[in-house]
């Protein structure tokens, strides 16, 4: 078999193994980038080297900053001070988490606001007595369509926005993605906020970072407290201006946690505990099965097969429409960026066989790669609360897929109107 099918096979077994939780999550990962190292998909250096890149890393630095402002007491502090002005009402409480995050995200990184965000969520929930699971899914949520309404908020749209630029056509200006993102976030909150509540879990998250707070609080001090947000803060601003400073998300995070040893506002053991295992070797053992869908040419295959059943001369709107649910489809197992990457360069030669504007067919790639919501791996926000939730698989794909239906019939109503196929 060629490498491409082989691919395809192991990220199908992969998936069965992900829907029934027969083994646990993370060990599913793992095992699916050993496969294709001993297949010899993927040399065997690569097998681990999810392991060592800069966004596992990022999560760990920013794990570790979240734990600090756990064993300080901050979270909780922040998190009563939020409950006394919007009241203890679960809608009211779930409706200022995104509403902030969608904000936040849309200026700094998605993955880097959801990080932050967590301990925050947290405190609130702890405060308003009111459980976990059903805030940290709907604030990744938020995270990943916040990140749609401007070009930085999100990977994907600078990847549209470059091959516009290769192609030596018109590019989309900074807030021009913000006329999709926009109406997708308003959309999404009214449904998070309505049918969506029905479809989230009720887990009963982890306390022991709670047990650990309150031992800590007895020889904690308000001095602590806000060195610890301080440095949360810190890090946010140097995120926002990465660019600018020259200073990554990744060193920015790991320096905030370095700190928060050095500062007393956790131990060096404490910190250690901090990350969760498995958000790392799950999001570490998909990378490298993420760069097989690519290189082996099987991402390929797929995206070709889906545009020979499209026929010779399909209208733009089929297009458009296709485009979007095979971007939304492969990002839910495979990285959205490399999604993007390899989609725009087809949009674009799609559109021209056509004589239509482009645009409008590389903004349903970009928004679908990061409008995927359904499994725990399609994004790094998703990513990041499947510990803190205590989410199981099953859990993305209930709420998951009804929101990645809302988001595609949003984007086929807005997109055409924003960006006519014949200007």
């Amino acid at each position: 078999m060629s490498p491409a099918i082989i691919t395809l096979c192991v990220l199908a077994v992969v998936a069965i193994f992900f829907i029934t939780e027969i083994i646990p999550l993370a060990v599913t990962s793992m095992s699916g980038a050993i496969a294709l190292g001993l297949l010899g998909v993927i040399p065997e250096k690569q097998i681990f080297s999810g392991l060592s890149d800069s966004t596992v890393v990022l999560f760990a630095g920013m794990f570790v900053i979240g734990a600090a402002l756990f064993h300080t007491g901050m979270a909780q502090r922040i998190g009563e001070s939020v409950v006394r002005m919007a009241g203890t009402s679960e809608t009211s409480l779930m409706f200022g988490v995104m509403l902030v995050t969608i904000i936040m995200s849309s200026v700094l990184s998605n993955t880097g606001t959801a990080a932050s965000l967590i301990p925050v969520v947290t405190g609130i929930c702890a405060a308003a007595k009111l459980k976990g699971s059903r805030f940290m899914m709907p604030m990744a949520i938020a995270a990943n369509v916040g990140g749609t309404i401007t070009m930085v908020g999100t990977p994907p749209n600078i990847i549209v926005t470059g091959a516009l630029a290769n192609a030596g056509l018109p590019t989309f200006s900074f807030f021009e993605f913000a006329l999709i993102g926009i109406p997708l976030s308003l959309v999404t909150i009214a449904f998070v906020l309505t049918i969506g509540k029905r479809l989230l879990p009720s887990h009963d998250i982890d306390t022991s970072a709670e047990v650990e707070q309150e031992v800590s609080e007895v020889s904690g001090s308000k001095t602590k407290q806000m060195i610890s947000l301080l440095i949360l803060v810190g890090v946010v601003i140097v995120m926002i201006f990465s660019k600018e400073l020259g200073v990554s998300l990744t060193t920015a995070a790991v320096i905030g946690a370095i700190v928060a040893v050095l500062t007393g506002c956790m131990t060096e053991k404490q910190a250690y505990a901090s990350i969760d295992w498995v958000t790392i070797f799950l999001f570490a053992g998909m990378m490298p099965i993420a760069s097989a869908l690519d290189k082996s040419g099987a991402g390929a295959l797929i995206a070709d097969t889906v545009v020979g059943w499209l026929g010779d001369s399909p209208s733009p709107i089929i297009v458009a429409a296709a485009m979007y649910l095979l971007s939304n489809i492969m990002t839910q197992f495979m990285n959205n960026t490399a999604t993007a990457a390899l989609l725009a360069p087809l949009g674009i030669s799609m559109a021209h066989s056509l004589g239509a504007d482009p645009k409008a067919v590389l903004v349903a790639i970009a928004i679908a790669a990061s409008a995927a919501f359904a499994t725990p791996v399609a994004t790094p926000p998703n990513t990041l609360v499947l510990g803190p939730g205590q989410y199981t698989f099953n859990d993305y794909l209930k709420i998951g897929i009804p929101l990645c239906i809302v988001g595609f019939i949003t984007s086929m109503i807005v997109i055409p109107i924003v960006w006519p196929f014949f200007p």
